[in-house]
């Protein structure tokens, strides 16, 4: 996982239009109103579906990875809010325009590594998305994702991670060779070039890991199944929730995972002055 670069959003909201969604209560309540009234496709009249994961594909056989499949009572939600939110920039057909890209065939696990984790609605293209609280709860997130979804087969999907079936030691192993380079060994993130920064891992759910491996945010490089298996996704998604998030830290404190040079100005800070204190004592009572 080189740089997770969000340079130029890749669902670029227009500033200010989700205001009409940004109370989850009122929002919430207006898309379940919406996804029992609407529900079309796939539901009967009366037997609407909630908009809620229902039941999830396996990618493989004995794969620890499963996507998400979404009822069709989401997508007239997702629809409204797609075009109160998101059309002005994407267009009404999320077909893209010159201030956002084309959403057509993204798949509902990338739009929802992007909402979920606040990235988007984004302001200001111009600058790197940044993690910050989601303006949209989690049904209106899924709503979202599953109108787009709709919109055009493919893409990458919502997975669900058997963290059971994963190896930590050879997700350690992994993330090492492909994301510490840029997210460092301790998934703090570091900075990259022209103000540009791989972010930190520390709040990334293990299903944003594998959507983020898949789909490539920003500059991100897009890990295909022949680059890293889906045993293997599953495996890197489990070290970072397992030891880079929760680390048991043996020796002492983890002073935040941000790695030695933070661990030397501790130690000079307090290894220092303690001796120039001792130094002091000593000098008065001679």
């Amino acid at each position: 996982m080189a740089g997770a670069v969000g340079v130029v959003g890749l669902l670029s909201f227009a500033p200010g239009t989700a205001r009409a969604a940004s109370d989850p209560a009122t929002a919430a309540t207006t898309s379940a109103a919406t996804a029992g009234a609407g529900a079309g496709a796939g539901a009967t009249a009366g037997t609407s579906q909630p908009c809620t994961i229902t039941s999830t594909t396996p990618a493989a056989p004995g794969s620890p990875i499963s996507y998400a499949n979404l009822p069709a009572s989401c997508i007239p939600p997702g629809e409204q809010l797609f075009a109160a939110n998101c059309s002005s920039c994407h267009g009404t057909d999320a077909a893209g325009s010159a201030l956002a890209p084309n959403l057509r065939g993204v798949g509902a696990g990338t739009v929802d590594f992007w909402v979920s984790t606040g990235r988007m609605p984004l302001a200001d293209s111009s600058i790197q998305a940044t993690r910050k609280p989601p303006r949209f709860n989690r049904l209106q997130t899924l709503e979202i994702a599953a109108y787009v979804q709709s919109l055009a087969p493919g893409g990458v999907q919502i997975p669900q991670v058997a963290l059971s079936q994963a190896d930590v030691a050879n997700g350690g192993r992994l993330f090492t060779l492909n994301c510490a380079a840029c997210h460092t060994i301790t998934g703090a993130g570091d900075a990259l070039y022209k103000g540009a920064y791989a972010p930190s891992l520390h709040q990334a759910t293990v299903e944003q890991i594998v959507e983020a491996i898949r789909s490539g945010p920003g500059n991100m490089p897009r890990f295909g199944a022949g680059n890293i298996t889906n045993q293997e996704a599953a495996d890197i998604a489990a070290y970072v929730h397992g030891v880079i998030q929760h680390p048991s830290n043996p020796g002492g404190f983890g002073l935040g995972g941000v790695g030695p040079v933070a661990e030397g100005f501790v130690g000079l800070l307090f290894g220092v002055g303690l001796l120039m204190l001792v130094s002091f004592w000593i000098g008065e009572r001679s």
